[in-house]
């Protein structure tokens, strides 16, 4: 089995859950408590994927190297710095903040400036504060298909888990 290795980054507005998306998909764990980034933080896990090449599955270990950027207006500017280099992004928004929801454009926008060749999914975080019948319009309004490298559009839930996962499998398949 070969590795190979794909750095990421995680970003969005200020208090949106990046860190507790990353610690629900590495640790398995969600915590109550707000724990703001200074900077950046980096996180890794490894996912075992099967490509089939030639009719033959050959098993592959992508070690992801998550940067999970700061959001604060005041940070924007270095943010791109820390953007160099990444294979893909997962940006996020806060479905009980709208104008999270209506930065997510301009955070595409600004990574894409950076890795204009990067594949991107779209989280829309926190579902399990918001009733059910809603979260299916939010995820419509704000669905990104008609660029090519927006993959999906998925509502989470780091508290939950809910499509955690599925974020960084989606991505992780892009990548390689």
């Amino acid at each position: 089995m070969s590795t190979i290795s794909k750095k990421i980054c995680l970003f969005g507005d200020f208090g949106v859950g990046k860190t507790s998306l990353i610690r629900q998909f590495v640790e398995c764990q969600f915590s109550d408590e707000y724990l703001s980034t200074v900077g950046v933080k980096i996180s890794q896990k490894s996912i075992n994927l099967t490509q089939q090449k030639l009719g033959i599955d050959d098993s592959l270990k992508l070690q992801l190297i998550i940067w999970d950027i700061e959001g604060s207006n005041k940070f924007k500017a270095v943010a791109q710095n820390y953007f160099q280099g990444s294979k893909g992004a997962v940006i996020v928004g806060d479905v009980t903040q709208p104008e999270t929801l209506n930065h997510l454009q301009e955070h595409m926008q600004t990574f894409l400036t950076v890795n204009p060749q990067s594949y991107i999914v779209v989280a829309l975080n926190k579902s399990d504060l918001v009733a059910k019948e809603y979260l299916e319009n939010i995820r419509q309004t704000y669905q990104f298909s008609d660029q090519k490298q927006i993959l999906n559009t998925y509502v989470t839930s780091a508290k939950t888990g809910n499509n955690v996962d599925e974020i960084f499998q989606i991505l992780a398949n892009h990548l390689v």
